[in-house]
């Protein structure tokens, strides 16, 4: 509902993501006179199509474990997560009309599954708390000669007057949704730093000819392991993919976010078939599965192991003749085969492209920013919120709660009218 008092305060906020709704709602919420601007036709495009149009909303976790997936700047988040909890996100959708589950690793969806119910109750919300959507492009943040403090924004051409501005134009990942980084480049003009920008949640490409020949194929309940200079880094269970470039899925998305020093570092991944079985369990189901082939070719005898395209690559790795019959396979050469099922190796050469990334990782410096209140320390009156700040997280929600927290707390203090 709209607020019935009114400050004479006029907020801009750029960008109607996750981030730029909450902070527009709540600004309007404080009375203030709130502008979202969103080029977009639709408001939350990005929002709609995150945890595969499902929406992970939030992580249903305490603050502690919270922060601790957040390696980079989790201590800039306390103020933020302190003023809009992980209950509290999870106590406004459900307010709004969006029940709520938690699933596996604490995650929290809609019970619909939708994430256009999520886009759809926050759309609803900022109309009922009288926010204005303006589907102008902004091209510029005005500061005053005299003042140092912003004045308004360059929207459609011409200058739109507001107290103040509130930047929630997102990073530089899916640029078809809208996040096309010009948020980076207002900030610098302004005197900000805008810390090396990289991709954060995103596929990663390998060398070698063995992904571009598996393309396609989709591996589910497997073991993936990263390591860093030769040192474990990661290890996570669940879905991935086979593709032209490299490896991508769910999987693989978790892992590239602890993969931070692509300039100085070399990476490999490891991704055991059958973590269900231990070396010695699974020797023997080879021998089970061998004992109805004797006869066979080793190539033709993995059907009821390994999905079919896989099999010729494994039998490659596995230094086996694939016209040996089974009968004549020794014990040296099945320990050889248990190896490459449950250390299948891959050289990772770069991740993709930020374009290609659900999270853009740098941004904004944390230092050039108020973490109690999310204003510029450079300039009166500019706030900052959500993707664009130099903050981010492993998957899991913990993204999207970060959006939220932020956005709530630029919207509370550049709503609120403080006399000055």
């Amino acid at each position: 509902m709209k607020n019935s008092t009114t400050n004479n305060l006029t907020v801009a906020v750029i960008g109607a993501g996750a981030a730029g709704l909450m902070a527009a709602g709540t600004a309007a919420q404080q009375g203030a006179c709130v502008l979202l601007f969103e080029h977009n036709e639709k408001v939350g495009r990005k929002l709609a199509i995150t945890g595969k149009g499902r929406c992970n909303v939030t992580n249903n976790c305490d603050a502690q474990t919270f922060l601790s997936n957040v390696p980079q700047n989790p201590r800039f988040l306390y103020s933020a997560l302190g003023a809009f909890s992980v209950q509290d996100t999870m106590a406004f959708f459900e307010k709004l009309g969006v029940p709520l589950k938690t699933e596996r690793g604490s995650r929290v969806f809609p019970v619909s599954d939708r994430a256009l119910d999520v886009v759809d109750a926050l759309y609803g919300w900022v109309r009922r708390c009288g926010v204005t959507i303006v589907h102008d492009e902004v091209t510029d943040i005005c500061v005053g000669e005299e003042t140092g403090a912003v004045c308004g924004v360059i929207a459609g051409g011409r200058l739109r007057h507001a107290d103040r501005v509130i930047v929630a134009t997102g990073g530089k990942s899916y640029p078809l949704t809208g996040s096309t980084g010009d948020g980076y480049v207002w900030a610098e003009k302004l005197g900000h730093t805008v810390t090396p920008l990289r991709a954060s949640l995103v596929p990663l490409v390998c060398a070698g000819k063995d992904c571009p020949r598996l393309q396609g194929l989709s591996l589910k309940n497997v073991t993936l392991t990263i390591f860093e200079n030769n040192k474990k880094l990661h290890e996570g269970f669940g879905e991935m993919l086979f593709t032209h470039f490299g490896i991508s899925g769910p999987l693989v998305l978790s892992a590239s976010s602890h993969m931070r020093k692509w300039d100085k570092a070399k990476y490999r991944a490891e991704i055991d078939f059958k973590p269900a079985l231990d070396e010695a369990t699974l020797d023997k189901r080879i021998l089970s599965d061998f004992s109805g082939e004797l006869n066979t070719d080793f190539r033709n005898s993995l059907g009821a192991l390994l999905p079919r395209k896989l099999i010729s690559i494994v039998v490659e790795r596995s230094g086996i003749d694939p016209h040996q019959k089974v009968n004549a396979i020794t014990k040296k050469q099945r320990h050889a085969l248990v190896r490459v099922l449950k250390h299948f190796e891959l050289e990772i050469t770069e991740p993709r492209p930020v374009t290609d990334a659900i999270i853009t990782s740098g941004g904004i410096s944390v230092r050039e920013i108020t973490p109690k209140t999310m204003e510029s320390k450079k300039v009166p009156n500019l706030y900052f919120a959500g993707e664009i700040i130099d903050v981010d997280a492993y998957t899991g929600g913990f993204n999207l709660q970060i959006a939220w927290s932020t956005g709530y707390l630029a919207g509370l203090n550049a709503g609120q009218n403080t006399g000055e």
